[in-house]
């Protein structure tokens, strides 16, 4: 005590004085204000608050395909893949599905870039979409960047920044730490991404098996994850396409034992083999086999083309010198000479396989000598294109093989005991199942609470949700725009907004109405001119009469010289709107045409 109160003295003989009122220096001195501030003990420091992290679900959830969550922490987001779905029946005549990306676009200054879990469709379809609004990086693994670059080289855009990533490698985007994982799916250079957060690591799966015997590369890492799970998950998001089924996805080797088989079985027949054109794995163990039984391969749909030159360029097939041929070349090839690898296994209207079977492919001609092996399973909804393409096969007299007659395709996703052991080593704090429609999610979550997932630590996502996540908590916080945007040619609708939907559904359910009248002075020029397509219409009937007569009525209780052209188009297109519904009880689209003379 006695040393303390001499330092305090010593410490007061050494203020300085104040400053002369006339210097330069106008800082206010009193003699109890040290040069240096005192050291305050016992006073409780207050701790930087840390912000939250924020998932945004803007696709892949509810769903399959058009995958794209965000994770946003401060000032901060990042974007875990950009994926698109094909049109259905709902969404009549557009080329492309991709996400409303209007949240992130509204937050462009914060988004540092976009990782890739891997190379399928629905993860980079929308890349292109994305990189015409947002100018940042993409990271992903070789395969995943070259058929990125070929989509970018379609759309003309030049000046993206690709950053390869591989397991073990480290990439920093802001705030968020990303280690790739490396996981067994059915196209290489896939991964799960463990990403270290400013509130504790989050898992995200990408899609997985595990697949301890992989044709190539190396098994999914469970060391890693193992590792991750005992350093401590905060969040696991895990994918969930395959959950409603037990036990464990086969091999890929499986695949190769059946072609084999197939291959020495029908040495004297032409074989035409469709797959998925991204899953080189399977390209490589048919190019071998044709190889091995002395076969040419001959390329046919232009992804496959795309695929295998994406593929062959960075090392990741292998084909044996001689064995590609042109198939415009095969002509003058022996059937047993020849093994077609098509696109069109989902039996997408026009793709290689589907025009064969229609008889429309100027290249190949199916025929009686023919063997074809359908080497996938049908994506939920594609069902009945892939059954007609079959039927339509065996009517032009070709043998078809199919996952119903033989093991000749395995799936890229996990099961249900594939998926207990991911959540048993990663052994998060929260769970919120993603990549699958709402039965999927369900059953994700059940079977996470059946290994002991708390009930009020786990989430079924929606698109547009916001979810908030700290190491004390996790809540819904209130929803960001999102759905779909629809491409079609050049042009981009936004699903909600487009009346475009709504006029292809009137036109394919109900028809066509075309009402054309001209008109001067107030008064109808001529007779109005009446055209339908795809319109049930009994002529018969005296209809033509009677909606001239209900034209003519509604043209003359309208007074032209105060309404507008416009005006009277709505009137028209009312009134005989009315008048159809009351007759035929149908609605079809009704365009009134009105030239002013």
């Amino acid at each position: 005590m006695e040393n303390n109160e001499n330092n305090k003295t010593t410490n007061r003989g050494k203020m300085r004085r104040p400053p002369s009122r006339k210097g330069g220096d106008k800082r206010k001195f009193t003699e109890k204000t040290p040069e240096r501030a005192p050291v305050l003990k016992n006073v409780k420091r207050v701790k930087r608050k840390i912000p939250p992290v924020r998932i945004v679900f803007l696709g892949g959830v509810g769903e399959i395909g058009k995958n794209m969550t965000a994770l946003e922490c401060g000032d901060d987001i990042i974007i875990i893949d950009a994926g698109a779905i094909f049109p259905t029946d709902e969404t009549p005549g557009f080329d492309l599905i991709v996400p409303d990306i209007t949240y992130l676009i509204e937050n462009k200054s914060k988004v540092r870039g976009v990782i890739l879990t891997h190379g399928h469709e629905d993860h980079i379809g929308g890349v292109p979409y994305l990189l015409k609004e947002l100018k940042i990086p993409v990271a992903g693994t070789k395969l995943t960047l070259a058929l990125v670059d070929n989509k970018l080289r379609e759309h003309r855009i030049n000046d993206a920044k690709l950053i390869t990533i591989a397991p073990g490698h480290t990439v920093q985007m802001g705030c968020f730490k990303i280690h790739p994982v490396n996981v067994n799916h059915s196209i290489a250079g896939s991964l799960a991404f463990s990403i270290e957060t400013p509130q504790g690591v989050i898992f995200h799966s990408g899609d997985f098996k595990i697949d301890l015997t992989p044709v190539a590369g190396e098994p999914i890492d469970l060391k890693t994850i193992s590792e991750t799970g005992t350093s401590g998950v905060l969040l696991y998001m895990g994918e969930s396409t395959n959950i409603e089924r037990a036990g464990f996805t086969m091999s890929e080797t499986v695949v190769g034992t059946t072609l084999d088989r197939l291959f020495s079985e029908n040495a004297d027949r032409r074989l035409i083999v469709a797959t998925f054109a991204s899953n080189v794995h399977r390209l490589q163990q048919i190019i071998d086999l044709a190889a091995k039984y002395g076969r040419k391969a001959a390329l046919s749909g232009r992804s496959m083309l795309n695929v295998v030159e994406a593929a062959e360029k960075i090392g990741e097939i292998k084909i044996p010198d001689g064995v590609l041929v042109d198939i415009s070349k095969t002509k003058n090839l022996k059937d047993s000479e020849l093994v077609v690898v098509s696109t069109g296994s989902q039996g997408e209207p026009m793709s290689a396989l589907t025009r064969m079977a229609n008889g429309d492919n100027p290249q190949v001609t199916v025929g009686k000598n023919d063997t074809v092996i359908i080497s996938a399973s049908p994506i939920p909804g594609n069902e009945k294109l892939v059954y007609r393409v079959i039927n339509n096969l065996y009517r032009r007299g070709a043998d078809v093989v199919y996952e119903s007659l033989e093991k000749i395709h395995v799936s890229g996703h996990a099961c249900q005991e594939e998926h207990k052991i991911m959540h048993t080593l990663l052994k998060p704090k929260y769970f919120i199942p993603v990549h699958g429609e709402y039965r999927h999610l369900k059953k994700h979550l059940q079977l996470a609470e059946q290994l002991g997932m708390p009930e009020n630590r786990a989430f079924i996502p929606e698109i547009g949700n916001c979810i908030e996540v700290t190491s004390n908590g996790i809540r819904r916080v209130e929803n960001v725009q999102a759905g779909s945007r629809l491409i079609d040619g050049e042009g981009i609708e936004d699903e909600k907004a487009s009346m475009v939907i709504e006029d292809r559904r009137q036109l394919s359910e109900e028809g066509l109405f075309i009402v054309s009248v001209a008109v001067s002075g107030g008064e109808v020029v001529g007779e109005p001119a009446i055209n339908s397509r795809g319109f049930v219409f009994d002529f018969h009937r005296d209809y033509n009469k009677e909606i001239r007569e209900v034209i003519l009525r509604t043209i003359e209780s309208y007074d032209l010289a105060r309404g507008t052209i416009d005006e009277l188009k709505r009137v028209i297109k009312r009134s005989l709107r009315n008048y159809l519904m009351k007759k035929t009880k149908q609605s079809p689209l009704i365009v009134p045409v009105v030239v002013e003379l």
